[in-house]
C-alpha cells in the first residue's frame, strides 16, 4: 500500500493549489468547469479534451495553467495537411557534416495545446495520441522521453464540421476526461469586456514543475476505500446494462470501458487532493461524472433523433446506483 500523506504535504498541497486557482482567476473569468478539469487532469496526470465553440478561453486558460506552472507550453493548429512529422519531429540532413541529427516536434513540451484535433487526419491523430499514450516518440530507431510533466489538451468545434475528421471511440477513450464549455453569463461576458480595457500585470509561475510531479505524486497516494472502488465498478458496470437505466436504456449502444473505471480512480483521487483531503468520497466520484463518462458512452443514432444527450443518461445510470 501506498504511504499515506502527511499533513505537512497536505498543506503543502493545499498551498499550491489556492495559489494556482488565485492567480488562474486574474487572467481567467469564469469557467469554473473548465479550470477543474484541467487542474484534475494535470494533477491526475491524464489528457483533457476541451469542446466548445470558438472565443471561450480553451486556449488562454492552457496557455495560463502553464505559465503558472513554470512549464513549456506549445501550441499545434491543426489542419488537414498537417503530417505527424510535424508533431513528433523527424530526422534532418546537415549538409555541412554529412549526417542527420533529431529534431524533435512541439510535441516536446510540458503543455500541448492539440488546436481542432479533429481538423488534423487519421494518421497525424494517431501520431500525436501513441506519444500521449506512451509518453514518449521514436525517431530513426531512438526513443526520446517526453519531459515531466507531460499533458495534451486537445480542443475540438462541434460546429463548422466539413473537412474534419472525428475522433474515433478507440481514441476519443484515451483522454482522461471530456470537458463542454459553455458561454459565461451576460456578468462575466461584461467582466471580460472591462478586463481587455486593463492594462494587465504580468502573470508569472507560482509554481515549478517539480510541483506539478509532486501533486501529481500525492494524488496516487490518497486513500481509496474499498466501498468507493466496488462503487466506481457498479457504475461503470451500469453503463453496460441497459434494464438499470429504465426507457433511457435503449439510447445506449455501447457501455464503457474499464479504462473508465481507472479514469474515475484518477480523477477522484486528484479531486480529493483538490478538495484539501487525503481520502475519496463518493462525491469525489460524482464531481466529474460527466468528464469522465460523456465521451465514452456510445449512444444510438436514436438518441441524437430524439435529442438524448450523454449527460441524462449519466444522471440515470448515478440515480440508480446506491452510495455508499
Amino acid at each position: 500500500m501506498p504511504e499515506p500523506i502527511s499533513p505537512a504535504e497536505l498543506a503543502r498541497a493545499t498551498a499550491l493549489v489556492e495559489a494556482l486557482s488565485k492567480s488562474y482567476q486574474t487572467r481567467v473569468v469564469g469557467q469554473r468547469g473548465l479550470w477543474w478539469s484541467l487542474l484534475a487532469g494535470l494533477v491526475a496526470n491524464g489528457h483533457v479534451l476541451l469542446e466548445s465553440v470558438p472565443g471561450l478561453a480553451k486556449t488562454t486558460a492552457s496557455r495560463t495553467l502553464a505559465t503558472l506552472c513554470g512549464g513549456s507550453f506549445s501550441r499545434i493548429q491543426c489542419t488537414p495537411d498537417l503530417l505527424p512529422s510535424d508533431i513528433v519531429g523527424t530526422q534532418i540532413f546537415d549538409s555541412a557534416r554529412s549526417s542527420f541529427y533529431t529534431e524533435i516536434g512541439p510535441i516536446n513540451a510540458n503543455f500541448v495545446l492539440m488546436d481542432e484535433v479533429n481538423r488534423a487526419n487519421t494518421k497525424t491523430q494517431s501520431a500525436m495520441l501513441e506519444a500521449m499514450q506512451e509518453r514518449q516518440v521514436t525517431l530513426a530507431g531512438q526513443i526520446h522521453p517526453l519531459p515531466e510533466p507531460f499533458i495534451v489538451f486537445a480542443t475540438q468545434n462541434p460546429i463548422e464540421q466539413e473537412g474534419t475528421y472525428e475522433l474515433p471511440e478507440a481514441q476519443l477513450d484515451r483522454f482522461l476526461l471530456k470537458e463542454i464549455i459553455t458561454y459565461p453569463t451576460p456578468e462575466e461576458e461584461l467582466k471580460i469586456m472591462d478586463q481587455s480595457e486593463a492594462d494587465m500585470e504580468h502573470l508569472g509561475a507560482v509554481a515549478s514543475p517539480a510541483d506539478i510531479v509532486l501533486l501529481q505524486n500525492l494524488a496516487g497516494r490518497v486513500h481509496m476505500a474499498r466501498s468507493v472502488k466496488d462503487y466506481i465498478v457498479r457504475l461503470v458496470a451500469a453503463t453496460r446494462q441497459a434494464r438499470l437505466m429504465g426507457d433511457l436504456g435503449r439510447y445506449v449502444e455501447y457501455g464503457a470501458s474499464p479504462r473508465a473505471s481507472l479514469a474515475f480512480q484518477s480523477a477522484g483521487r486528484a479531486i480529493a487532493l483538490l478538495s484539501g483531503r487525503d481520502h475519496v468520497v463518493p462525491e469525489d466520484i460524482k464531481y466529474l461524472r460527466y468528464q469522465v463518462l460523456r465521451h465514452r458512452l456510445i449512444l444510438t443514432y436514436e438518441a441524437a433523433a430524439d435529442s438524448v444527450r450523454p449527460e441524462t443518461v449519466i444522471d440515470a445510470i448515478f440515480a440508480a446506483t446506491p452510495t455508499p
